[in-house]
């Protein structure tokens, strides 16, 4: 029986109504599923009510890629989800390069990704004219993979973009203090956890106040945390779409 393809599906931020349309038909096509437990509502799971189903909160890279090439060469249709959207921290490139030197094909299903569920909750634009027209996505060193020394926060934070940061909850005290000097106090940090899940939880501060919130909440996982003057809502109005604009004739 000939190998199959292996889908990293994008799972989008955690809702079972979040997902693509390509996402549910690959889903509802697959034998074996692997799936991140720790971030994904359970609901998700119910598009691919018939396929093996393998929580990986508990796997390393070994066990993953093993279950993936086993199932593949059997003939199996495997689809491995991520949380949010394979571009970011999915460790796409570890796996598909060890599927790459066992020969299994693989192809990628882009997903809804955490931080614009995030903003959706919140109601906001993380880009407003005059204030920021640049969302950095990044996260801390804490016990996971070490940053470059070329993407230190203090620089991110020096361009005053929004700042998106995943991966970080644990450490919001000691982030928020670091950033006061650029931002200023009283500039909004909002952190959204489990956003688009029935057990979303949102709170809204500033970074003087944000980590006392987070810490009241037990926060410890599936959280992104924002700041940035855009989230204020001020700002000027986009050319785009100012009154009297030449428009383009397409």
């Amino acid at each position: 029986m000939g190998r199959m393809t292996v889908h990293f599906v994008g799972a989008g931020p955690g809702a079972a109504d979040l997902i693509t349309l390509r996402a549910a038909s690959l889903l509802a096509a697959a034998d074996v599923v692997l799936y991140p437990g720790t971030y994904l509502d359970a609901d998700v799971l119910a598009h691919c009510p018939d396929a093996r189903q393998v929580d990986t909160q508990r796997l390393d890279l070994d066990q993953l890629t093993e279950v993936m090439v086993a199932a593949s060469r059997a003939g199996l249709e495997v689809v491995r989800l991520t949380s949010g959207d394979p571009s970011l921290y999915s460790a796409l490139a570890e796996q598909t390069a060890r599927l790459d030197a066992a020969g299994v094909a693989w192809d990628v299903c882009p997903g809804v990704p955490a931080y614009a569920a995030a903003a959706a909750a919140v109601g906001r634009e993380l880009t407003v004219p005059l204030v920021a027209q640049s969302v950095v996505l990044t996260r801390t060193q804490a016990r996971s993979t070490a940053m470059p020394d070329s993407e230190s926060l203090a620089a991110f934070a020096a361009t005053r973009a929004t700042l998106v940061l995943h991966l970080a909850i644990t450490r919001t005290r000691e982030l928020a203090e670091s950033l006061v000097g650029e931002y200023g106090a009283d500039c909004p940090a909002v952190v959204v956890h489990r956003a688009s899940q029935p057990s979303e939880l949102v709170l809204r501060g500033t970074l003087t106040t944000i980590a006392d919130q987070v810490e009241g909440a037990g926060l410890k996982q599936a959280a992104v945390i924002l700041v940035g003057w855009a989230l204020a809502r001020e700002g000027s109005e986009s050319w785009l779409y100012q009154a009297g604009r030449p428009r383009s004739a397409g």
